[in-house]
């Protein structure tokens, strides 16, 4: 079906949608994934009803009043992917690692307000200033791409692999990773890669070992090593449910990169048939997607980049040009609210919103935000010292190539 994104003054903005209430985990096998796991979502303690019904006016008013009483003691952090109704307050709009560099940067705030995820939240922890604390609005937030790769099932791929007498592996955790997985890799001389810089890392990871075990998105790493120019044939996926990860000892010995068994929900649900079907629609349309993207879909676009890289993009392209876009759809959205004189569409035509995401209800910010103005901290997200402190070494490592 499709709608309209109408935003006052300009004109409407086309915006497909079939089904508004989908959620990207079941279309692409990510809770079957997770099962497997045995992870469930950390529990949120429950808030009180009122502040779900409280009408939109009531409780955006209050949450700015509550806002304004916290002044500089507070930053609230918008994650790009957050909707419109939340991101409103936010100081800062960004992807985890600006948004956890910017909050930092304000060291006059105790209190920093993170609209995000888990592992965003642990990012922040990370780098926080020593009097600051972090909150998660919900602590049910988490991510399914995170998820997919524990701490036990890391360190028993990496000593599988030692057993088997291959050397040279230096480890590269994606930054939507837990702080424990990004602690176990400052701990064994690696490194912390963003979307926009993972190229960097690869780089800098082979010029001190022969191979990379990449987590815990296997797209991100494969559409990287491509890019790198390893061959096809010299990657492997590790599937933490199967001996050896699914793999022979000489396939294993023969990898020059090893992807982690992982994917975004989101993004895995973009196909080559919808970058076609876009083509039919629009002969004159550009097709701009994530690198979380399968490979296939990657190099069926026009171009690929990082979020930042995406707006950017789109930012700077001039006036009456078509985008098809394989990112979350808060953002294209929003994309398509802030460019009125381009068409700006999803490529997905049911509209699935990052679930997890998305459980940052404005009720929850509120019902943070008043606890604060009484003086009361809930949901604090706090990481230990030692693992803070390998995690430090591996952000460092990134920051030193970025």
């Amino acid at each position: 079906m499709a709608v309209s994104l109408v935003v006052p003054g300009v004109r409407s903005v086309p915006v497909v949608e079939e089904q508004a209430s989908c959620v990207p985990e079941e279309g692409t096998g990510a809770y079957d994934l997770l099962r497997r796991y045995g992870v469930t979502p950390q529990r949120q303690p429950e808030i009180p009803r009122e502040y779900f019904k409280m009408p939109q006016d009531e409780r955006e008013a209050r949450t700015w009043e509550y806002r304004r009483q916290l002044g500089d003691r507070l930053v609230i952090l918008g994650h790009h992917y957050q909707r419109e109704e939340v991101v409103q307050f936010a100081d800062f709009r960004g992807d985890s690692y600006k948004l956890s560099q910017q909050a930092a940067s304000r060291s006059e705030a105790d209190f920093i307000l993170f609209c995000g995820v888990h592992f965003m939240a642990e990012s922040a922890d990370i780098l926080r200033k020593p009097h600051q604390q972090v909150i998660l609005p919900n602590l049910s937030a988490g991510c399914s791409m995170a998820d997919m790769a524990k701490i036990g099932d890391v360190v028993d791929a990496w000593e599988s692999l030692h057993d088997l007498g291959i050397d040279g592996i230096v480890p590269i955790t994606y930054m939507n990773s837990a702080a424990s997985l990004k602690s176990f890799t400052g701990e064994n001389g690696g490194i912390v890669c963003t979307s926009s810089n993972a190229a960097k890392t690869f780089d800098w990871a082979f010029e001190r070992g022969e191979r990379i075990l990449f987590f815990p998105d296997e797209h991100l790493g494969r559409n990287t090593g491509v890019k790198k120019g390893i061959p096809l044939d010299k990657m492997v996926v590790w599937d933490p449910f199967k001996p050896l990860g699914g793999n022979t000892p000489e396939q294993l010995q023969n990898a020059t990169l090893i992807l982690w068994k992982g994917f975004c929900s989101v993004h895995a649900r973009f196909s080559v048939e919808q970058i076609e079907q876009a083509r039919r629609d629009d002969p004159n349309v550009n097709v701009i997607v994530h690198p979380e993207c399968r490979l296939e879909v990657v190099q069926a676009a026009d171009m690929d980049g990082s979020t930042e890289f995406i707006i950017d993009t789109i930012r700077n392209a001039p006036d009456g040009t078509n985008w098809a876009v394989g990112t979350e759809i808060n953002l294209v959205k929003r994309l398509a609210m802030e460019q009125p004189g381009k068409t700006i569409t999803c490529l997905d035509p049911v509209i699935c919103p990052c679930s997890t995401m998305y459980r940052v209800h404005p009720a929850y910010v509120l019902w943070a935000l008043e606890h604060l103005a009484k003086g009361e901290v809930v949901n604090r997200i706090s990481v230990d010292e030692e693992t803070k402190r390998w995690s430090l070494v591996a952000l460092e490592r990134m920051l030193s190539v970025a």
